[in-house]
């Protein structure tokens, strides 16, 4: 049996405590919000269109879109592709440095 402090104390912090699946103000983050990590989008992109431009989660690129290969930044200019879809690019050192290594989505299977 709970002491009678103790029961309250949880019945006062219970709304405070946040809900499984619901949107964050870190993580979590629907399409078109503003993001710093990909890590922080339900979509798993988080996309800026200059390198002056706020970053927004966007959805991930589909078949037959431009993309860039998976990064350590976690921002980018091209989303990479759909799950089951690779991004055909051609990879170089300057290119991972400046985030530029863009590609085409495609199937690896055709």
């Amino acid at each position: 049996v709970l002491p009678p402090c103790l029961l309250l104390l949880l019945l006062l912090l219970a709304p405070v405590l946040p809900a499984p699946h619901t949107r964050g103000l870190i993580f979590n983050l629907d399409t078109g919000e503003l993001c710093l990590q990909s890590a922080q989008c339900k979509s798993g992109c988080c996309q800026r269109d200059s390198g002056l431009s706020l970053a927004r989660c966007v959805p991930k690129a589909a078949e037959f879109q431009d993309c860039s290969p998976k990064s350590i930044y976690g921002v980018y200019y091209k989303c990479p592709c759909e799950s089951g879809l690779t991004c055909d690019a051609d990879k170089t050192i300057v290119g991972s440095i400046t985030n530029s290594d863009f590609g085409i989505c495609k199937d690896p299977q055709d």
